[in-house]
């Protein structure tokens, strides 16, 4: 007969790790987690280390000039990046002026007042957006955006408001106010979904509270949703206008590609990502190489600034601060 194998047997016979094994194994797996957060760190800084190094040619024969000279002349090795840095802001501010009130309207839409039924599908399809690749965002923009701002936007925004001189010249349709458009369409979703992940974090029992004193649903959100949550929706606005900053392929499709700093949005412009994915590959000299390395040094540190406030703004209120409320 064979002897019967009991579960107390199988637990006897099973080896218990020793207090050295189980030290060892948690030793060995804070290493790990250790050396993958010192990778993070040193590979932002072998980035600026490069950029740095590649840049100092530019930088010792322009120095502070560089970032506000508007002349861009390759041939006589004359450059100055305000052009691009007037291109990135403008396209950039313009996007997040149509961007929130789009944003925050679906966030507010889905958070509080949308059907239950309907919320998830919605939220699910404004994520999406931020999943579709930025070349298809320009080819739909050049077959679709471009023509309607050409036949449509462009002659009503000049007839109507040409005397403010931001809406004058020639309406090609390509140019600042494309891109701004199509930077807005990008930066939806992802303003959109940090807002939503606010008002969430704001409590319910303030929401309650306010309607019990017989406020109306509107003043319920204004006061005890949007006022709670201003510092996170304030953090997906810059982590917005971070993407925006640094978005190229679909930008450099529809903004003109053209070196200057014109009032009016009809006319095209050049932004800092955009200059880099047009002229790095054509670049020969020196110089020129390091006067584009020196762009992409400012754009870098523009963004991780932008990114580091968003994330604090964010952090405060999902995580720090409690949610107040402020008569």
């Amino acid at each position: 007969m064979k002897p019967q194998v009991t579960e107390g047997s199988k637990a006897q016979a099973t080896p218990v790790p020793t207090a050295t094994y189980r030290a060892w194994v948690d030793q060995m797996f804070a290493y790990a987690m250790l050396a993958c957060g010192l990778f993070v760190l040193a590979l932002v800084g072998l980035i600026i280390y490069e950029l740095i190094t590649k840049s100092s040619l530019s930088w010792h024969a322009f120095g502070w000039k560089f970032f506000f000279q508007s002349e861009w002349d390759p041939v006589n090795d004359r450059y100055g990046a305000f052009p691009f840095i007037y291109g990135t802001l403008v396209s950039s501010l313009l996007a997040l002026l149509l961007a929130v009130p789009l944003a925050v309207g679906v966030a507010v839409f889905v958070t509080e007042m949308s059907p239950r039924w309907l919320r998830g599908p919605l939220a699910f399809l404004t994520e999406l957006l931020a999943a579709i690749p930025s070349v298809i965002y320009g080819l739909w923009a050049i077959f679709v955006l471009v023509p309607l701002l050409r036949q449509y936007v462009e002659p009503f925004l000049a007839k109507y408001f040409g005397w403010t001189g931001i809406f004058e010249g020639t309406p090609f349709g390509i140019g600042m106010l494309a891109a701004g458009v199509i930077l807005a369409i990008m930066i939806v979703p992802i303003i959109s979904s940090i807002t939503r992940e606010v008002m969430t974090a704001v409590p319910q029992a303030q929401r309650e509270a306010v309607l019990a004193l017989g406020a109306t649903r509107w003043e319920m959100i204004r006061t005890a949703v949007l006022r709670n949550a201003r510092a996170g929706i304030m953090g997906g606005i810059i982590l917005g206008l971070g993407r925006a900053l640094g978005e190229t392929m679909a930008v450099t499709m529809v903004i003109g590609n053209r070196p200057e700093i014109a009032k009016s949005l009809f006319a095209p412009g050049y932004t800092m990502a955009s200059v880099i994915a047009n002229e790095f590959s054509e670049a020969t000299g020196n110089l020129y190489l390091s006067a584009l390395v020196e762009v992409g040094l400012a754009l870098f540190l523009v963004t991780i600034i932008v990114n580091i406030l968003a994330q604090l703004l964010v952090w405060s209120v999902t995580h720090g601060t409690p949610a107040r409320s402020h008569g």
